[in-house]
């Protein structure tokens, strides 16, 4: 090898490494990632995110951060105030501490918000495609039942399943999911009858594709993006409603902690301990928001992403 060559070995190793870069930064990357990316950058969206984080990381950790056990109290020191010596958060009717309830009350309350959201999007998203790809008789069968269950007020609907079933964090799951169920649909099915007119599907189809292959391979993957915005923000809407019913009596069964039956029964020491009843409508309030936020960033990172 000559002397020019060993020179100009490092430049061509240079420009080697610009041309690499360059070609990894023109090749497009996933929807996802960069939607992810522009969440990041979203601020509103991070903070709610940054909340909700901190939510259920102490609902999960309950047992090693909560001071007492929230089942147990102790009657002399009933209806503490906010602040009180050895109460962060004050005390109930019963003397049990407020903070360590409310801990392990979030894991009840994020459960009755996750789990009715995931299932009706499951659910919804399984309907909306099929009517929406299938049409004719089918569809109208399954969106005219949806549209029925639609008719009805989210909250008055929910207390007429919980009541059917009775109370119970289980039932509160199943009376939540029916109530969300027809709205996912109506977005699934609005999207994949605007994704079944593109011209890649059609493509598929004409390649001798299965109907099978055309929803998983072209359909979901461009529903998936609208059915997921809009269930994210169903999560506070659900944990409102799971409370509503535990506040009338049809939620989780005492003595568990639940921040909707923690607000039925300190409501009648409104008068004594105004600051501690409020409490759990505090946390109910802050996660709902947090969701809602969270939500309305994701979904604006995704139109920027589109």
């Amino acid at each position: 090898m000559s002397v020019l060559d060993v020179a100009a070995a490092p430049e061509a190793v240079q420009r080697q490494k610009e041309w690499n870069a360059a070609v990894a930064a023109a090749e497009p990357q996933s929807f996802w990632k960069e939607t992810g990316k522009a969440f990041l950058r979203h601020r509103t969206g991070m903070a709610a995110a940054i909340v909700l984080l901190v939510l259920v990381l102490a609902s999960a950790a309950a047992p090693l951060i909560a001071p007492y056990d929230p089942l147990v109290g102790v009657p002399a020191d009933r209806l503490q105030h906010v602040f009180s010596s050895g109460h962060l958060l004050g005390t109930d009717e019963q003397g049990r501490d407020v903070l360590s309830r409310i801990l392990y009350g979030g894991r009840l309350s994020l459960l009755a918000g996750f789990v009715p959201t995931i299932v009706a999007t499951v659910l919804g998203t399984l309907i909306g495609v099929v009517s929406g790809m299938t049409g004719g008789v089918v569809a109208v069968l399954l969106m005219r039942f949806m549209d029925m269950l639609y008719g009805f007020p989210a909250v008055l609907l929910a207390i007429a399943v919980g009541a059917a079933l009775g109370p119970g964090l289980t039932n509160t799951i199943i009376a939540v999911s029916v109530v969300f169920v027809p709205p996912v649909a109506r977005v699934a099915e609005g999207a994949t009858r605007r994704v079944v007119l593109q011209e890649y599907v059609e493509a598929a189809r004409l390649t001798g594709a299965s109907r099978w292959r055309i929803a998983r391979s072209q359909i979901l993957p461009n529903v998936l993006g609208d059915v997921v915005v809009y269930a994210s923000g169903l999560v506070g809407v659900a944990m409102i409603i799971a409370a509503s019913l535990s506040f009338l009596g049809l939620g989780s069964l005492p003595p568990n902690p639940e921040w909707g039956y923690m607000l039925n029964s300190l409501r009648g020491a409104i008068y004594v301990v105004p600051d501690v009843v409020v409490v759990p409508g505090l946390f109910i309030f802050a996660a709902s928001v947090a969701f809602n936020l969270a939500s309305d960033g994701l979904r604006e990172s995704m139109d920027t992403t589109r």
